[in-house]
């Protein structure tokens, strides 16, 4: 990258993937789109770039004052490009500061954190789910601004999705998928309007200076905060339904009404399984049918 920053293969294959030849494109635009924003915002690279499978990040550090910050470049679209209006919303409070951003390609300059202290690091799973309950209880605490994707739209479109998808499975997982519909056809005349995270778990929580831990890379949407417990319920997943069933309180404690937590997280379990069968898998994933099946017997 014109000695700037070296792309990644595995985030090239991961943009290809993912977007095809737009995301071709991007790769091969990164050099100039990186040393656009490094003069235009007077930065200067201080290490390695970091990526995930949609963004590529750079530490870097204001070449006026030493402020150490990174500089986050990805394709804008349906669920990034809420990025930086939540980040603006929560200003900081649980969440990464935004430092800029420039609207035309996406690319944001964001306040550094520790990457190399997430708290998926931590050994007490439980600990972490902690951690996450007190962030998600700040995060949502606030109405989610004008403009962003609805929990209602997305809700809708599932149902929509669901007769065509069951028909792709097996009868077992068919009926989980029916069953997480049925639940989400219960609350969704009543969506919420919450700011959500929408991908809330240890692995997107890093240490920080000012405070503890806070979230980043959010997806922010307009919804019920029951929508943002499954992240965390499967990470480092014990399928032990006591241990489910604890971190599921945990969670649904912080944002109020059980009843509605447990069939917005039957929603994203939906929500999952359709994208499991639009991208041809055979099955959906074991440990959310898992959580599934214990949430239904609670619900039950």
């Amino acid at each position: 990258m014109g000695g700037v920053v070296h792309v990644p293969e595995a985030f090239a294959r991961s943009q290809e993937k993912y977007h095809g030849g737009a995301g071709r494109a991007f790769v091969a635009g990164l050099p100039g789109l990186a040393r656009e924003f490094l003069d235009r915002w007077g930065l200067r690279v201080t290490g390695p770039p970091m990526h995930g499978v949609a963004s590529l990040v750079l530490p870097v550090e204001r070449r006026a004052d030493g402020v150490p910050a990174a500089l986050k470049m990805q394709i804008p679209d349906e669920e990034t490009g809420g990025e930086p209006v939540g980040l603006r919303v929560w200003d900081g409070a649980g969440a990464v500061w935004l430092l800029d951003h420039d609207p035309a390609t996406g690319t944001m300059l964001l306040e550094r954190l520790d990457e190399t202290r997430p708290l998926s690091a931590l050994a007490d799973a439980r600990e972490a789910v902690g951690v996450v309950a007190g962030l998600l209880a700040r995060l949502t605490a606030v109405p989610a601004p004008p403009g962003l994707r609805t929990l209602g739209g997305i809700a809708a479109g599932m149902l929509a999705e669901v007769p065509g998808a069951a028909a792709r499975l097996g009868p077992g997982d068919a009926a989980v998928l029916r069953d997480c519909a049925a639940a989400v056809r219960e609350v969704a005349g009543e969506p919420g309007d919450r700011l959500l995270h929408w991908d809330l778990h240890p692995g997107n929580v890093l240490a920080a200076g000012r405070e503890p831990w806070l979230a980043i890379d959010p997806k922010p949407l307009a919804g019920d905060p029951g929508f943002d417990l499954l992240p965390a319920l499967v990470d480092r997943f014990d399928p032990d339904p006591d241990e489910v069933l604890w971190r599921f309180d945990l969670l649904a404690e912080v944002v109020g009404d059980r009843r509605r937590a447990v069939a917005w997280t039957l929603g994203r379990v939906l929500q999952n399984g359709l994208w499991d069968v639009e991208d041809g898998e055979p099955s959906l994933a074991a440990e959310q049918v898992a959580v599934a099946r214990i949430l239904r017997e609670r619900r039950a």
